[in-house]
């Protein structure tokens, strides 16, 4: 691994951020820039944001990135910017599924902290070679599960933790969409044209697009894991080459039981995540549209709401809180949360200090893992007239 020369100086400046991908009409781009910039963490200096290598320069000029840092692939940027005094800090990798584990190996192996969209990999034996060079290189690797920023998510999170809810019986998680209800991909849209591609997306559709959110979101407020899965992965638009739409029966160690429902065909959905956690003394209800407030049921007692940043809110809630209750915070807050933890998980480091705890909670490697598990678990069963499948544990 190269040592950086000028880490000792990370504490007093914006840390150098570099992106592979989120080039020109790639959605999931421009949220990790925006993402990045919002707590005045990051500086985006050098980028190769296409595959084309003249495409991807002439984005990264529009992007205000100096034209010696404008890449025309990411393989050149990695070498280069690890030879440079002032190197990026991490690098952001927003591709199609298929081109995260090339680029993460080649920015680790520089010795470059690393920042990816999920899911992790498009198979299981890549996703695993990738967490031990994470291992061996003792680098940062955070996963963009954006939802596990939601602040009231970390404080369904601490509560459960905390044993509010007793042990938990029944775990029911769902997210559904509707933009693929028709063929969309047909006409070209290029979100749907590359996750709806098996060369591109791997092989799972919905499944890997919104059901490892899902199963994420449900290991992560709950602290169990999954250890078996039952499942049928379904496609209902003719023609399509992935799923559009699955169903899972889970088991959790210790005896939890859990279903989980992922679909880009529901009709009259919009992004309609919601998680439901029920334990012996109390349940938990938060959902994604409306995610500035939790439901608190103790059982025989009146339930309650809880808000984002009222006088019930947490400390986990409070770190990834930014402006007063009443005011909301979404989506962009919340992507802007991993950014904002991995900043400090990177500043620590530089500085030879502990990173402050509540930055922790960032999804890692091995989550990665264990959400490329999940994938391979769902499809095998889903294979097998959805017989149950052992998931392997993440380590």
């Amino acid at each position: 691994m190269t040592e950086n020369p000028q880490a000792s100086d990370a504490t007093e400046r914006r840390l150098r951020l570099g992106m592979v991908g989120g080039g020109p009409g790639a959605f999931i781009g421009a949220v990790h820039r925006m993402a990045a910039r919002l707590d005045d963490r990051f500086e985006l200096v050098a980028a190769a944001l296409s595959s084309d290598p003249a495409r991807s320069r002439a984005a990264a000029f529009d992007l205000h990135v100096a034209p010696e840092r404008a890449y025309g692939s990411f393989a050149e940027m990695a070498s280069a910017e690890a030879k440079r005094p002032d190197r990026i800090d991490a690098v952001s990798i927003v591709t199609p599924n298929h081109v995260h584990f090339q680029p993460a190996k080649a920015f680790l192996e520089a010795g470059i902290h690393v920042i990816c969209d999920k899911p992790l990999t498009t198979a299981v034996e890549d996703a695993l070679a990738l967490a031990e060079i994470v291992r061996r290189s003792g680098l940062i690797f955070g996963l963009t599960h954006n939802y596990t920023g939601y602040p009231l998510v970390r404080q369904a999170r601490e509560m459960v933790l905390a044993g509010e809810l007793g042990r938990i019986r029944v775990v029911q998680v769902e997210y559904a969409q509707d933009w693929l209800t028709t063929p969309v991909e047909a006409t070209g849209h290029k979100q749907a044209v590359w996750r709806t591609d098996p060369a591109q997306s791997g092989p799972a559709g919905s499944l890997g697009d919104i059901g490892t959110h899902a199963y994420n979101i449900a290991c992560f407020v709950t602290g169990l894991r999954c250890d078996q899965v039952a499942a049928e992965v379904s496609i209902f638009v003719p023609g399509r080459r992935l799923d559009d739409n699955v169903q899972v029966l889970l088991r959790f160690e210790g005896g939890a039981r859990g279903m989980l429902w992922a679909s880009q065909v529901a009709t009259g959905n919009e992004n309609n995540l919601r998680l439901r956690v029920y334990g012996e003394k109390a349940g938990l209800e938060w959902g994604q549209e409306n995610p500035n407030y939790l439901r608190f049921a103790p059982y025989g007692k009146p339930p309650v709401t809880i808000s984002r940043a009222g006088a019930a809110a947490t400390a986990s809630a409070k770190h990834a809180s930014r402006i007063p209750s009443g005011h909301p915070e979404g989506y962009l807050e919340a992507f802007a949360q991993l950014y904002a933890d991995l900043a400090e998980q990177i500043a620590a480091r530089n500085a030879g200090r502990a990173p402050l705890p509540a930055s922790l909670l960032v999804p890692n490697v091995r989550d990665g893992v264990a959400g490329v598990r999940f994938i391979s678990g769902v499809l095998e069963s889903s294979r097998q007239n959805s017989a149950w499948v052992n998931l392997p544990p993440s380590r």
